[in-house]
């Protein structure tokens, strides 16, 4: 799925000021309080929970030009960890900044409303792709929704955005070329 961000939303982060995170570091905490909107100049950032196996969960996988942890907008605190998957340049808007700019622009409020919903359009997609019970028929659901795997190096993230290990997304992968 193709995912455009509006350009109204884009022009909010301009004068945001911009934080530089190496791969596997740590952007936010479960639990910190939200102070902060966060957006994706470059790089790739993940919303990340833990499971209780020990694995980890994408939540979100945020790329350039996206915003990561849109409800965190409306919320104290963080409901999972955010990791930079490499090195990223993130921008950084003050919350009550974010908000004061919906309060007092309808048509971008409209714009951020619509972001929001198209948002539940794609976590739904998640949703359902976790469901399937087979490796390959996850794998082959998503590649039917987001198109071909990345590069061979950012596979691991397909494999946490599947809910499978990334030994398990590997095997799948190594049979089809049998």
């Amino acid at each position: 799925m193709i995912f455009i961000m509006s350009s109204q939303i884009i022009s909010l982060f301009l004068q945001a000021s911009d934080r530089h995170f190496d791969a596997r570091e740590t952007v936010f905490r479960t639990g910190d309080p939200v102070a902060h909107i966060f957006y994706v100049r470059q790089g790739s950032a993940a919303l990340v929970r833990t499971l209780p196996s020990g694995g980890q969960a994408y939540l979100q996988r945020a790329t350039d030009n996206e915003v990561l942890a849109e409800a965190s907008a409306y919320a104290d605190a963080y409901h999972c960890d955010c990791l930079a998957l490499k090195r990223s340049t993130i921008a950084a808007m003050p919350r009550a900044q974010f908000r004061d700019a919906l309060r007092s622009n309808v048509d971008l409020a409209e714009e951020w409303a619509a972001h929001l919903a198209r948002t539940v359009q794609i976590t739904r997609m998640r949703a359902e792709i976790r469901s399937l019970r087979a490796v390959a028929d996850r794998l082959d659901a998503w590649l039917a929704e987001y198109g071909p795997l990345p590069e061979k190096g950012e596979w691991q993230s397909v494999a946490h955005e599947l809910s499978v290990s990334p030994e398990a997304l590997y095997r799948e992968l190594a049979s089809r070329r049998s």
